[in-house]
């Protein structure tokens, strides 16, 4: 069962979060912007890997982050690569369909830098011993010194807002309609992380889920809303993690 956060949390990030209430004549751009990264791929399929579920899934996920939090959030979302000065001006960056990401070393360096130098990075919608093995790979590039690791139940992002103790496998709408929650044999679902020299999660890492799939087809009541709700609910969470550490 999901627990209401404290009273004092709430007003923890209400005053980290509500700037734009402060000052609003000072803003010149929105707090946050839904940024999706542009990945090379060796995919030969007729559309880019890296485009999956756009642009639904973060026109429909920055409505709900607006609506349920007190962030100013961009109607538009942005399209980054590694290679972009903007990069830096995003504290938050979505990366779907991992297992087909391939990094050039001019990629792995720039990325690297990023994160350390305080960006979060959340992985989604890759599944499978094989995409793992591809993904895992390209991360081993970016940080050959820093392990992936199980983050635990207790771990911040999964309390900054929502208390997402109990989390369960959010499943593409395609493996829904076949009567499944899993596809390409990863049937059980992670959460994992690469975490700095202080304990910050740094690349939030949702292995055999599709949390976007649950963001692109909110409207759709073919989708549970259940399901819907916890997708939101991580979501949130990580970009309030992202904008708080």
């Amino acid at each position: 069962m999901t627990r209401t956060p404290s009273v004092f949390r709430r007003f923890c990030v209400g005053m980290l979060l509500a700037s734009s209430a402060v000052a609003p004549a000072l803003l010149t751009a929105s707090e946050f912007t839904f940024a999706r990264l542009r990945y090379g791929s060796d995919s030969v399929e007729y559309w880019p890997r890296w485009q999956a579920d756009w642009p639904e899934a973060e026109t429909h996920f920055s409505r709900g982050l607006s609506r349920l939090t007190v962030i100013d959030v961009a109607d538009d979302g942005e399209v980054l690569q590694a290679s972009d000065d903007a990069l830096f001006d995003y504290p938050w960056l979505y990366v779907v369909e991992a297992g087909s990401m391939r990094l050039s070393d001019s990629d792995t360096a720039r990325l690297r830098e990023y994160l350390l130098r305080g960006g979060f990075m959340m992985i989604d919608d890759f599944h499978g011993p094989v995409e793992w093995q591809l993904f895992s790979q390209q991360m081993s590039r970016t940080f050959p010194d820093r392990p992936i690791v199980e983050l635990e139940d207790h771990a911040e992002p999964f309390h900054v807002l929502y208390d997402l103790t109990e989390r369960q496998q959010i499943p593409g709408i395609r493996a829904l309609m076949n009567n499944r929650t899993w596809e390409k044999g990863g049937r059980y679902p992670h959460w994992r992380g690469v975490l700095d020299d202080e304990g910050r999660v740094m690349v939030a890492i949702n292995f055999n889920q599709d949390i976007g799939d649950a963001w692109e087809h909110a409207d759709d009541a073919r989708y549970p809303a259940l399901l819907t709700t916890q997708a939101y609910r991580m979501g949130v969470n990580y970009v309030v993690y992202a904008m708080t550490h």
